[in-house]
């Protein structure tokens, strides 16, 4: 690990809300020298540098860059092999380490009673297709897990570029949760609308938005490469989410119904197994907290007053 007094450059690509914007704070307090590349959408916080630029302009990037260096680039916003693909190109040289930020729905191929490993998917073995309609936001949006694994596969392609992927868990907590999943079984319950789940519900794992802000920060001063799992320790099922969700909402109520196979089921329900495991990075040094520990919390700052 890194001295702690050490200053970094580190050039943040996105990371303009949720847990991206607590990295960069993070960041910031310790003292390093950040960098936030983006489309010009939004601004970095005070202490950053911007740098404006579509990131699937190959061209543009490598301009706006120019001879710049960083210790350490941490992508917030990679989804597609093509993207991962003029990354690899452009960072080439350019950094000591790039971190991903990829998902725990590379997974979701699995099926698996006891948490998965990092080597249940070896982004070396995955195949890569550059010419499938990446650019589609409605296929994309139906291969969000393909396009992870095929991101990370370019980056692992050759094993002579420095990255790291931290597979994400589902993320919960924080009043800027703009996904919308934990309103969701608050509005059923507080409806008694149906929550809709599989015939046969797995639990699945989860993480705080601090948690994984923390995470990535820890991984900047790190010096591993390779998939990463991060997730809080324990499993949480739908129905512990909805018991959490419902402790704010009073006079709800919650209604399970089993949705037909191959049926459309409420977020955060599954029917496969595919929790992950994050011993890989306990044995590196990061500490995890309980997701029943944090649970509560994290809805309280979801919901917040109106709940």
């Amino acid at each position: 690990m890194e001295d702690v007094g050490e200053i970094r450059d580190v050039l943040v690509i996105g990371g303009s809300r949720y847990f991206g914007k607590r990295l960069i704070a993070r960041l910031l307090a310790a003292g390093d020298r950040v960098t936030v590349l983006n489309r010009g959408s939004s601004a970095p916080p005070p202490g950053a540098v911007h740098l404006s630029a579509d990131r699937d302009d190959e061209v543009a990037l490598a301009e706006v860059l120019g001879g710049r260096t960083f210790d350490v680039v941490v992508d917030q916003v990679c989804y597609t092999p093509r993207q991962a693909a003029i990354a690899r190109r452009v960072f080439a040289g350019r950094t000591r380490r790039y971190v991903m930020t990829s998902t725990v729905e590379v997974y979701e191929r699995e099926d698996s009673a006891t948490p998965v490993p990092e080597t249940a998917v070896d982004p070396r073995t995955v195949a890569v297709d550059l010419e499938l309609p990446w650019s589609d936001p409605e296929f994309l949006g139906a291969h969000y897990g393909e396009g992870k694994r095929q991101a990370e596969a370019v980056f692992a392609a050759g094993g002579d570029f420095p990255y790291v992927s931290v597979r994400v868990a589902h993320v919960l907590g924080g009043d800027d949760d703009f996904t919308g999943r934990t309103a969701y079984y608050a509005e059923r319950i507080r409806t008694g609308a149906p929550v809709p789940v599989p015939p046969v519900s797995r639990p699945a794992t989860y993480i705080h938005v601090e948690e994984i802000a923390d995470f990535l920060f820890w991984t900047v001063g790190e010096d591993f490469t390779g998939p990463v799992n991060a997730a809080s320790h324990g499993l949480l099922s739908t129905q512990e989410l909805c018991t959490a969700v419902a402790a704010h909402v009073p006079g709800g109520r919650t209604v399970f119904r089993t949705a037909e196979a191959g049926g459309e089921v409420s977020p955060l329900s599954f029917s496969r197994s595919y929790g992950m495991d994050n011993s890989r990075a306990t044995r590196l040094g990061f500490t995890f907290g309980d997701a029943r520990d944090w649970l509560p919390k994290a809805v309280a700052e979801t919901l917040g007053r109106d709940a």
